[in-house]
């Protein structure tokens, strides 16, 4: 009696098993039938998504290519030309709102309108109550400065043409560029720039290379090949590439600007200067010599272990890396490059011993030049005490480049001259304020 009970429980499970086989089938097939009949509006959605062409379709790739540059021609005609741009600046004087502030010519809204309506189809995305406002400042007229409008307006326009500039060398057409092409732009710009006139053409390659460094260093943090054309626009290294257009630029703006030509022989020179055997190459040695001298050997030793070197040497392009991360400590990418090489465990934070390991290589620096050693223990609790992390045992990226201190403690940990500067600040900050109070009398 019980074996029957059983038996006929496992028929009813297998019974409720292919029932719900059958419950499931049915009601997907209705749903799956449903939605052929009720979403017939989904085949009027456009496609959006477009397969890339295969490398070796070669036909599908010069079309995606020229028709990229119709489009791009097409997008640089819609754009302001400077006959337009003069009409625009003669309506403008002429629709001036009275009374003037000083010797600038303001404009109410009214009057912002009908220029609006005057210039032209291509200035109407100008002219909203939004561009308006947003250059509207303690007027009390409520009224804009002519000039200022002007300037916006030219700012867009350049904008918009170099994006169109840059997007010819986006070979691939997604919107970033690569290193060659980005060398390929600056290579090209070369002869559209005054201020390189001097430099010989067997320099450019080492010209592009320097130029092309500083975007890709500071805008590629991970390192992945490529750079956003919209990044590019955005940060201020074009603007002070293009500023060498300026036939006038005066000495001390060239002796600044990463992109000029001095700049450029300056630190192309150091490196040939340091390169003792003439091969092309920095040995570790060779880098030691780098600025005044001073790096410890555990820094340097840290360089040739995380950057890329060629049978242990450094190449050109690599050390461009070493001196924007060093002339530059107190910006994030540049913090970025020195704390992995203090973070010797890759852990992803500074602790006591790491701190400890790279200020033991300075303790020595000091006893060698004669100087009595400073206790790691007074060190470590100023670097500490100047972070201020949020892990009171660990020093995380975040909370170097937060403190607004990451250049001084990294100067600290790894060259001795910086941390000697740092030890003596209050004295050398004395003897300049002596030496100012000398030339007053004077």
């Amino acid at each position: 009696m019980t074996r029957k009970k059983q038996n006929h429980e496992k028929k009813s499970e297998q019974e409720l098993k292919d029932e719900e086989m059958d419950l499931f089938t049915k009601y997907y097939s209705e749903w799956k039938g449903g939605r052929k009949n009720t979403n017939e509006f989904y085949k009027t959605i456009p496609r959006f998504y477009y397969r890339l062409p295969a490398e070796d379709e070669v036909l599908l790739q010069k079309l995606r290519e020229e028709s990229r540059a119709v489009f791009l021609q097409r997008k640089s005609r819609e754009l302001l030309d400077n006959e337009e741009l003069q009409n625009l600046w003669f309506l403008l004087d002429k629709h001036q709102t009275p009374p003037m502030i000083g010797e600038e010519a303001m404009i109410n809204y009214e009057n912002f309108l009908k220029v609006g309506e005057k210039a032209g189809p291509k200035c109407k995305q100008f002219f909203t109550a939004k561009v308006f406002a947003k250059l509207l400042h303690a007027d009390s007229y409520g009224r804009i400065s002519i000039m200022q409008f002007f300037n916006y307006v030219m700012r867009k326009v350049w904008l918009h043409q170099t994006r169109i500039g840059l997007s010819l060398y986006d070979v691939a057409g997604q919107g970033y560029l690569r290193e060659s092409d980005l060398e390929n732009y600056i290579l090209e710009l070369i002869p559209t720039l005054p201020q390189l006139d001097g430099l010989e053409k067997s320099f450019y390659s080492f010209y592009v290379c320097t130029a092309v460094r500083k975007f890709f260093f500071f805008l590629d943090p991970l390192r992945t090949g490529k750079i956003k054309i919209q990044d590019i626009l955005a940060c201020s290294f074009l603007d002070d590439l293009l500023e060498l257009r300026d036939e006038e630029l005066s000495k001390e703006s060239q002796e600044t600007n990463w992109f000029s030509a001095p700049s450029a022989l300056r630190v192309y020179g150091q490196y040939l200067n340091l390169d003792k055997d003439h091969n092309g190459m920095l040995s570790k040695e060779e880098l030691s010599r780098y600025g005044t001298a001073t790096m410890t050997n555990v820094f340097l030793d840290r360089v040739f272990q995380e950057c890329l070197t060629y049978d242990g040497e450094m190449d050109y392009k690599t050390y461009l890396d070493f001196v924007l991360a060093l002339e530059n400590r107190k910006e994030p990418a540049a913090l970025q490059y020195i704390f992995k090489l203090l973070d010797i465990e890759n852990k992803g934070y500074l602790n006591v011993f790491s701190l400890n390991y790279f200020f033991r290589a300075i303790q020595e620096l000091m006893k060698i030049h004669g100087q009595d050693p400073v206790s790691f223990q007074d060190v470590k609790d100023e670097i500490f005490d100047m972070v201020k992390p949020k892990d009171p045992l660990k020093i995380s990226l975040q909370d170097l480049i937060n403190s607004n201190q990451g250049d001084t403690v990294t100067t600290i940990l790894i060259d001795l001259n910086g941390f000697w500067t740092y030890e003596n600040r209050e004295a050398l900050v004395a003897n300049d304020s002596e030496n100012s109070a000398d030339l007053d009398d004077t």
